[in-house]
């Protein structure tokens, strides 16, 4: 059995997610009530923009330290840097404390790298103060180099967090593309969080996943630099601490 602390441990990284196709107000009440019975809160929800006041709700009435993220340019990535600085403003406006925009990966596949930093220039500057984290959509860079130069671009333009993933392609984080991510961000001279996302689906890939930041950045899992974007482990994980404790 997977002790309690651990379990805590991974409760306090989790960016809790509804980003499904068929949101709507009534599914959204629905599924927030689904958290109301767990005892521990996570280090976030993550919902589209519109969701941001009726969560923030929620999370008062559960007394509950989690952040509120959103999510720009989601999920393909192509929208012109206008509009998504667009977006970010609506969000902040709407009370997001964090936001996670989609790099656009296209661009950096076809070798316009330069045409990328200055998309993430105006991204950080148009967040200001607040979380940014970045997502590269490693699933769809076809080697480790581009793993690679995409985690370089977002932590030179000042992000807070290299994440992996949408969820919305064929293939999500892997542990392959973690290790690269992980390597650079270990390397950086400067604190850069890692969010690992995209079919995260079990307590066991999860906590496979803390080890291996655990390991290579030689810092202990902490919700300021490391998170897990998942949406259904919230449950399964509370399940298992009050099985622990009867």
């Amino acid at each position: 059995m997977i002790n309690q602390l651990k379990l805590q441990q991974l409760i306090k990284l989790l960016d809790l997610t509804r980003l499904t196709d068929d949101d709507h107000a009534a599914a959204m009440d629905l599924w927030l009530l689904q958290q109301a019975s767990a005892p521990l809160s996570p280090a976030a929800f993550c919902v589209y923009p519109q969701f941001l006041e009726q969560t923030q709700l929620f999370i008062k009435q559960q007394a509950w330290p989690a952040k509120r993220a959103t999510v720009v340019n989601f999920p393909a990535g192509d929208a012109a840097v206008d509009v998504v600085v667009s977006e970010i403003h609506s969000a902040l406006a709407l009370g997001a404390d964090e936001i996670d925009c989609v790099l656009p990966y296209r661009q950096l596949l076809t070798g316009h790298s330069e045409q990328v930093r200055q998309f993430l220039a105006q991204v950080r500057l148009a967040c200001g103060n607040s979380c940014l984290k970045v997502i590269i959509e490693s699933g769809e860079l076809i080697t480790p180099q581009q793993i690679i130069r995409a985690t370089e671009l977002v932590i030179e333009s000042g992000a807070d967090f290299v994440k992996s993933s949408t969820g919305k392609v064929p293939i999500g984080i892997t542990l392959e593309a973690a290790r690269n991510m992980l390597t650079v961000i270990a390397a950086a001279g400067r604190p850069v969080g890692f969010k690992a996302s995209g079919g995260v689906r079990t307590v066991a890939q999860a906590l496979e996943l803390v080890s291996l930041y655990e390991q290579i950045t030689g810092k202990l899992a902490q919700p300021e630099l490391m998170r897990i974007g998942a949406s259904t482990l919230f449950g399964e994980i509370n399940q298992l601490l009050l099985a622990s404790k009867a």
